[in-house]
């Protein structure tokens, strides 16, 4: 649409800046807003953080802001209630348990999808005015290793690095991240960094081949969680090879020579055993290291996510001390945390062995420090209940209430089925959220609807230590209030005071004021020289990293910051840093016999966390759109699996079924599997239902990367493909869709339609008239779910176990549905899916179209979709671009990326595909000079997660 350039002058002057809602890189994004609603979206080029780009999830933001699915009204035992009876009922509840069974009979359990300002008056509130320090947040589960590690070496959790150190490196290991999909805006600034400096080398330690792998010069494929142990080794080569710096050593740090002790029983050949690496590789990657004045090491949930994650956080900074390169351009320990505000939280507190501003629970002068400026009747003095302790004092009955904000316990913590016996044992659940429906919202005594991304005003601090701006825009459906209005509500009607604030820039303020006293100069954050005095202050508040230099006054982050440790001091009492002694462990597993496989767990590229929001921006859900479990084709033949044959894989405390994935991106006895799927989107695909409570001691973090399970191939008769136009999508229930026994189910939502797929897994008849199962079962079930005006037409072929059948109202196409009974020899005759995966584009065109043409019906009765819409698997989320359109312009001669991106665009928005893209472009050269290649097909990139 054309408009005049006055009107494009006043479109332009609409533009507002906020953050990212998603990963801890922290991106700036321009919005702009037109009438009142935003219409574009991109990344802000002045911003630190992502310096003008947005990966694929950031960039489809806005379509996740629509307020269907939205939780409107607050609700108590599933009646809708006023927010005054809903406050009222939870502060009286608190009270009450509080009187009879102690303050540490409350607990909360909060977010790092939360503002800085919504933690830190939870904070305030269970530590300052309840007393009690049983407040944990769900960053326990990705990032508390990371925080213990810090502060055991630095004496305060800071983060000793920034995005530009990538970009300045000589050597970057890439240790339990698959950065290339997780933070796929900094792996495209390390990628433009290697482009300048083709000398940059990229080292990867991932028991998997990734996206990240295929790009790294070397790639160390490691035993799970064998890291510490590799590092350990590291140290020692480093001592032998003398590429310590003494001088360093001696000057700033404690403790290096128990720690060596430790590590000079590592030698190459131990850590070959351990690891089960080449010692040649082994060597390589630590000459590397060695040789090299500016190294990362680059570290994510792959090693903070483990029973010794602490201990392998410590063996990776070990390394960057002894050999000094920390403090500097270019080199460090660098923890990448998984969600938006996980930083913030970390500030605040928001821990259970916190206090805010860097403050320690057990400690009474810090504790005095906390008290005397909230003016607070108590303060918390003994360290509170972990996220997993939690739910172990709810099964033992010490903890009776719980409040749970902005985050889905049932998906994410271990041993799913333990989380929800205790739910359900708990007197009072209260759930904070913005949708209505989750798997923890489904055990909610009290449901509070809360604000989300672009309704939310306030702060959030990013990996690299960068506090932004996240601006509310558009005003909240229903009766939704931001966290820290309904937290001050509550806390007022506790009879607490102190909670009368009226916008958030005076929570920030307060909290800026605070860590400058709790600072006293001897911890690096301090940012009172950003405390806003007005709200129009706290607005025009610019991107900003900590430590702020003395000059300090609110500007861009890197005129203001200071780095780290740049002179050699740290945070502990001494001054200096503290080198920790490794005793490296594997993994706490099951034993082998019994559960064969070690099963690793990651993300993948174009969904993230439980798929709340992302699988609202439907053409995510297209690159890979169900959950699959990965195994080795050597298994796979030996366990007689198929691709998309459906399999169980069982630990010692629970089990998934879903469909088959043969890969060679896994090790054989290995296996692989998302962690996104719950049961909103699949019946039995929710990961942590296999993990057991096992924790690192001292961060207390959930040992969520590996676990041993067993396999073993599903005996399933029939599947039934279901197809729905969007609109009458709610009246299909697929978990009451069985034909004589239990149902797995899956769905995949689609902009015009979604998608199930039903297996049956346990049946009593054996009879093989696929025409009666069909006519008799599973449409008169769908018959009744979707009511009488639908017309039907149907194609049978007995002889083939096959039904298909297409269900139309007034002329419209509603619904698809076809059948298969797979005792029918015919329907499995080849190695084909048997349902193979339908272009999403041919699906979404006979769905949009007003009325049901003869062809079309003829075409999808015939499972024969038109030529146009056969194009494969998407592989460029960003523009929609398929593999079928990607080999053609391979052949055509667009057989780089530079031509790839002018001829059809795939891969120059957020360059998540271009690992895909050099994959297929190499496999064309290879089958030119006539030699066989690794393929990327659709059935196996899944298994390019990672965490």
């Amino acid at each position: 649409m054309s408009i005049s350039s006055n009107a494009q002058v006043a479109f332009k002057a609409e533009r507002k800046q906020t953050s990212c809602a998603y990963c801890g890189v922290g991106c700036g994004l321009d919005i702009e807003i037109h009438n009142d609603s935003p219409v574009k979206l991109q990344g802000t080029t002045s911003h630190p953080a992502n310096q003008g780009r947005v990966c694929v999830k950031g960039n489809s933001l806005l379509d996740t802001i629509a307020t269907k699915g939205r939780l409107l009204q607050p609700e108590i035992n599933q009646q809708p209630v006023s927010w005054d009876e809903a406050t009222e009922h939870v502060a009286s509840k608190f009270n009450d348990i509080i009187d009879q069974h102690g303050k540490d009979a409350v607990a909360f359990y909060v977010s790092g999808q939360l503002l800085t300002e919504d933690y830190y008056l939870a904070n305030k509130l269970m530590k300052g005015y309840i007393g009690s320090a049983n407040i944990d947040t769900n960053s326990r589960l990705c990032m508390s290793s990371a925080v213990s590690s810090y502060k055991r070496a630095f004496g305060e959790d800071v983060v000793p690095c920034e995005y530009q150190d990538l970009e300045k490196a000589d050597v970057i290991f890439f240790v339990g991240s698959n950065a290339a999909w997780t933070h796929p805006v900094l792996f495209q600034r390390m990628q433009a960094a290697k482009i300048q400096n083709p000398k940059l080398q990229f080292v990867a330690l991932d028991p998997r081949k990734t996206a990240t792998t295929e790009l790294a010069d070397i790639h160390l494929q490691l035993a799970p969680g064998s890291d510490a142990g590799f590092y350990n080794g590291l140290l020692k080569y480093l001592n032998e090879s003398d590429a310590i710096d003494q001088q360093y050593i001696e000057d700033s740090t404690n403790g290096f020579n128990d720690a060596l002790t430790q590590a000079n029983y590592w030698t190459l050949d131990k850590v070959s055993e351990f690891c089960q690496l080449d010692p040649f590789d082994i060597e390589q990657a630590y000459r590397l290291f060695a040789d090299h004045k500016n190294v990362i090491s680059f570290y994510s949930m792959g090693i903070n996510q483990s029973n010794s994650g602490t201990d392998k956080c410590n063996s990776i900074i070990n390394c960057h001390l002894a050999s000094g390169k920390i403090g500097k351009s270019g080199a460090g320990p660098f923890s990448i945390t998984g969600q938006p505000n996980a930083m913030g939280g970390r500030e605040v507190g928001a821990l259970c062995n916190q206090l805010t501003a860097h403050l320690e629970v057990e400690n009474k002068e810090h504790q005095g420090i906390v008290q005397s400026y909230w003016q607070s009747p108590t303060i918390a003095t003994q360290v509170g209940t972990s996220a997993t302790e939690i739910i172990e004092n709810i099964e033992q009955g010490t903890i009776k209430a719980i409040w749970i904000m902005a985050t889905n316990p049932v998906v994410s913590l271990p041993d799913r089925e333990r989380v929800i016996a205790a739910l359900n044992k708990c007197e009072l659940v209260v759930v904070s959220d913005c949708v209505e429906k989750n798997d923890t919202l489904e055990y909610a005594n009290v449901k509070l609807p809360a604000t989300t991304w672009l309704e939310k005003d306030g702060t959030v601090t990013n990996s690299e230590r960068v506090i932004s701006r996240q601006r509310g825009m558009i005003d909240a459906p229903g009766q939704a209030k931001n966290d820290w209005q309904i937290i001050s509500e509550v806390a007022s009607k506790m009879g607490f005071k102190g909670f009368d604030y009226q916008h958030p820039y005076q929570i920030f303020a307060e909290f800026c004021e605070l860590t400058g006293i709790a600072s006293k100069g001897e911890r690096l954050l301090d940012i009172s020289p950003l405390k806003p005095n007005s709200k129009q202050q706290f607005d025009t508040m610019m991107p900003t990293r900590w430590p702020i230099s003395d000059s300090g006054s609110s500007s861009s982050a890197s005129q203001l910051h200071h780095r780290p440790f740049a002179n050699g001091r740290f945070s502990t009492k001494s001054r200096k840093a503290n080198f920790i002694a490794i005793t490296p462990v594997l993994p706490q597993l099951e034993t082998a016999p019994k559960f064969p496989f070690v099963l690793n767990t990651g993300r993948i590229r174009d969904q993230w966390h439980s798929m709340t929001r992302t699988s609202t921006a439907t053409h995510l859900n297209q690159h890979i759109s169900v959950p699959k479990l990965s195994i080795n084709t050597i298994d796979g033949k030996r366990l007689n699996i198929k691709a998309n044959d459906w399999i169980k894989a069982k630990s010692s405390v629970g089990e998934v079924m879903v469909e088959a994935d043969l890969s060679e991106d896994v090790k054989p006895g290995q296996c692989f599997m998302p962690i996104h799927w719950n049961q909103q989107f699949a019946s039995d695909a929710n990961v942590s239902n296999l993990f057991p409570s096992v924790v690192d001691p001292v961060s207390k973090q959930p040992q969520l990367k590996q676990v041993r399970v067993a396999i073993e191939k599903i005996d399933v008769r029939f599947l039934t493909k279901i197809e729905v136009k969007n609109e009458y999508a709610q009246r299909i229930d697929v978990s009451g869709l069985s034909l004589y026994g239990k149902a797995l189910y899956r769905k995949t939502l689609y902009q015009h339609c979604q998608s199930y797929l039903v297996a049956e897994t346990e049946h009593e008849r054996s009879n093989n008239n696929a025409e009666t199962i069909v006519l008799e079962s599973t449409l008169k079930q769908l018959k009744s779910m979707l009511g009488q005006e639908v017309q039907w037409l149907s194609l049978l072929a007995a002889n083939d176990g096959i039904g298909r059948f297409v269900g139309s109202i007034d002329g419209t196409l509603a619904v698809i549905v076809e059948c298969f009974d797979l005792n029918n020899v015919d329907s499995i005759k080849s190695d084909k899916p048997i349902f193979p995966e339908t272009n999403v584009g041919w699906l979404e065109h006979v769905f949009e179209q007003p009325q049901l043409s003869q062809q079309h019906k003829v075409a999808i009765l015939k499972s024969e979709p038109a030529a146009e819409f056969l194009k494969g698997k998407q592989i460029c989320s960003c523009f929609n671009v398929h593999q079928t359109e990607i080999e053609d312009a391979i052949m055509s001669g667009s057989d780089n990326l530079e031509k790839l991106a002018v001829t059809l665009k795939c891969g120059s928005g957020c360059g998540s595909c271009k690992t895909d893209l050099t994959q297929m472009i190499k496999d064309h050269k290879t089958q030119l000079s006539g030699h066989s290649s690794k393929t990327i097909l659709p059935e196996n990139i899944i298994t390019m997660g990672g965490c």
